[in-house]
């Protein structure tokens, strides 16, 4: 029996954790690098008032679920439910802590959803924390994110891994029936332990990280660290960390692995990395802590290191590991250019300096250059 078919709370090293609880738990408001930052609260009761996209004007009092929502990775979570806060939060043009846009080339006095939303024809509240429309953001896996868009029961899956890989569809089906909407990428760092790290092993080179995963490497002692068995984390299958992982790392995102454990989200992965001497693991950038440190990984004979001002980095487009970010929209009858409206709104805010700043690098994550924002914008409905 492989180590994958293991269950998860029996270990041949015997190590048991207590991360039930911790691991489950959603983030409160935005989670980023070793801290988080406090966003406006999103309020579930608001006043719609909105255009149609012929301009019509509709009004309607609305309690209960949200005029717009998203759900999937918890990798993209942290972007995509920052992005919501604010969204609900509908700060003032002069509340320079949450919007400010005149420090990002925004020409306007308009409040953050307001102005957003305005582009795409919906009524200003000019009030705040009651937005043109609310916006929900649920946490699960890039797998169900890319199921509920595909099946309607949101608007905007969220998924750090393909939708080919996650839903095992061709690229003209994506063609046919999404639209790929790039907001940020991640670079993917291998973890391990502090104690591993501080017995000598910070760097690793791809072949020693497949030998690891493939469990051709079973001890520390033959990557250069202490004499120890290795406990090898992955995450849950139908994550897109881990199909990306696979993808990039291993060559096929249904590639066999051999592991210890697998856990469904990011903060799962890096309470076993904090409670484990001896262990590895991948997940999304804005998930490090001053717990456990990221490795340098060599390819080809090139080391990227996770410094951000190294010569190369795991930031760096060009890092095998690294991987882009995605909201899906779907196409159908009433949206054929497969974004509505809407979620252009809603998207469009991530298309700017503001939103790359506040939403992509201020959680460790990897802001897109200008030409790929231009391709992206493309994407979207024009505005009105």
């Amino acid at each position: 029996m492989t180590r994958d078919q293991r269950p998860d709370d029996v270990s041949r090293r015997k190590f048991i954790l207590a991360t039930g609880a911790a691991g489950t738990a959603a983030f409160a408001g935005c989670s980023g690098g070793s801290g988080s930052q406090s966003t406006p609260t999103p309020r579930v009761e608001t006043r719609t008032v909105v255009k149609d996209q012929s301009g019509s004007q509709a009004s309607s009092d609305s309690s209960g679920p949200s005029d717009l929502s998203a759900e999937g990775s918890s990798t993209v979570y942290p972007i995509s439910n920052k992005g919501g806060s604010y969204w609900n939060g509908n700060p003032p043009a002069d509340d320079e802590e949450y919007w400010g846009p005149e420090q990002y080339g925004i020409d306007t006095d308009m409040h953050l959803a307001d102005y957003f939303a305005s582009l795409y024809g919906f009524e200003p509240t000019e009030t705040r924390s009651e937005a043109p429309f609310n916006m929900s953001v649920g946490l699960s896996h890039s797998g169900t994110g890319c199921k509920s868009v595909r099946d309607g029961l949101v608007d905007i899956g969220n998924s750090s891994g393909p939708i080919t890989a996650e839903l095992g569809i061709s690229e003209e089906k994506r063609d046919e029936n999404y639209v790929d909407h790039v907001v940020g990428r991640d670079g993917q760092p291998v973890f391990v332990s502090q104690a591993i790290y501080d017995a000598g092993v910070t760097e690793l080179t791809g072949e020693e990280v497949r030998g690891i995963y493939q469990g051709d490497v079973t001890n520390w002692s033959e990557v250069g660290g202490p004499d120890q068995e290795i406990y090898v984390v992955g995450r849950a299958e139908g994550s897109g960390t881990d199909t990306s992982f696979r993808l990039n790392m291993l060559g096929d995102a249904d590639a066999p692995m051999d592991v210890d454990t697998r856990k469904g989200q990011n903060q799962q992965v890096q309470t076993v990395l904090e409670q484990n001497d001896g262990a590895i693991g991948y997940m999304a950038l804005a998930f490090q802590s001053s717990a456990i440190s990221p490795v340098a990984i060599t390819f080809d004979g090139t080391t990227y290191e996770p410094d951000k001002d190294a010569e190369n980095t795991i930031f760096d487009s060009d890092y095998p590991l690294n991987r882009d970010l995605h909201m899906y929209t779907r196409i159908t009858d009433e949206t054929p250019e497969g974004t509505s409206m809407k979620e252009a709104a809603f998207i469009n805010m991530f298309l700017t300096e503001f939103g790359q700043q506040t939403f992509v690098e201020a959680n460790n994550y990897i802001p897109l250059p200008t030409k790929d924002i231009e391709a992206e914008r493309e994407k979207l409905p024009d505005q009105v």
